[in-house]
């Protein structure tokens, strides 16, 4: 059942909008206090379901031959629900990435700043363009993703004094953080009509 559970439910909000992706049994968590209901779309007529209506559904039209489909109880087979509809929340996340280790790879691309060879994660390190020694703060604009070697060339310098230039201008990512989620994973067929990559991709306005 874990892996059942483990499955991703694509979250939307009161507008319709997809705000997150969860864990099913987060998702089944949400549906028990009453504060979403279950999205099923079947030839673009979608409806919705509270949690005991989507168990009755599921007794009805139980899914054939997909095992990660199906949440076993002791007693009822429920199918597992793709996407939820929120009940009052009504905002879109914030745009505000937050600066770690991985948003940064993700940003560069896993792309050495310097050199521009792309490597492994584990191949990378993070860099300050100017150095802490130097007044620099870790900040979005003031770090890079850097392989070991060039690194190790530029020290506790800034990028001029080791004769290095950087292939672009670190900035401040504005993409919404479901964007990551939806994109590291397949989007599951039931999510199309939500998901519109075009609009999800588009750089905000401050």
């Amino acid at each position: 059942m874990d892996a059942v559970l483990d499955q991703p439910v694509l979250v939307l909000n009161r507008l319709w909008q997809a705000v997150n992706v969860i864990a099913a049994r987060r998702a089944f968590a949400i549906l028990a206090r009453g504060h979403a209901q279950v999205v099923y779309n079947e030839d673009d007529d979608f409806r919705t379901f509270g949690l005991l209506e989507w168990i009755d559904f599921s007794a009805s039209r139980p899914p054939r031959d997909e095992p990660l489909e199906i949440v076993h109880t002791p007693t009822r087979a429920i199918r597992l629900p793709r996407v939820i509809l929120l009940s009052v929340f009504d905002r879109l996340p914030r745009k505000d990435v937050k600066l770690t280790r991985n948003n940064v790879f993700e940003r560069d691309k896993n792309t050495c700043q310097y050199c521009a060879k792309v490597f492994p994660r584990a191949e990378l390190n993070l860099d300050h363009v100017i150095p802490r020694d130097h007044g620099g703060r870790t900040t979005w604009e003031n770090i890079v993703c850097s392989c070991i070697p060039c690194n190790s060339r530029k020290a506790n310098r800034l990028p001029h004094q080791a004769g290095m230039r950087l292939i672009r201008k670190p900035v401040r990512p504005k993409w919404r953080p479901v964007i990551s989620l939806v994109l590291g994973n397949r989007p599951h067929e039931a999510w199309k009509g939500f998901l519109d990559h075009a609009y999800w991709n588009v750089e905000l306005e401050e």
